[in-house]
């Protein structure tokens, strides 16, 4: 692949999660993929696979109907591109076992991807979880 059609293939990704487009999963997707996400999340699904991150897009986009991802520095070399981007959601839906806050979130994520084949085979993703549970639960941010 040529560093456009990388880019071109993480900025898909990064729309199904925008857009809950679930049908474009084998377009970007591994068959194989493997999910490497933080270990604080407590979450028992697997989010490999298509249908591990089939269960992984629409459980976050039920918690936060409005999530977006947006793209603000991707570096690409050989067979893996990272990501830093910025995602923003409001909790209207049920979210790790608890009741919708009504809170709009705003969190820095950075992503490592690695291509194989035309697909995204892995990924390595790391979010502010700090920041992530303060705004769900409604404390102040220091800035």
């Amino acid at each position: 692949m040529t560093r456009d059609e990388k880019k071109a293939l993480i900025e898909r990704l990064h729309a199904i999660w925008n857009s809950g487009r679930l049908e474009w999963i084998p377009d970007v997707y591994a068959s194989d993929f493997v999910a490497h996400f933080p270990k604080g999340w407590n979450e028992t699904d697997s989010r490999d696979g298509h249908a591990g991150i089939r269960t992984a897009i629409e459980r976050l986009r039920v918690a936060f109907p409005d999530w977006h991802e947006h793209i603000q520095d991707i570096v690409i070399d050989g067979d893996k591109v990272a990501v830093r981007y910025h995602s923003t959601g409001t909790n209207t839906g049920m979210f790790g076992g608890r009741p919708p806050t009504g809170r709009r979130i705003s969190v820095d994520e950075l992503s490592l991807f690695r291509i194989s084949n035309g697909r995204v085979a892995e990924q390595w993703c790391l979010v502010d979880d700090l920041a992530f549970g303060k705004q769900l639960r409604g404390e102040m941010l220091i800035s």
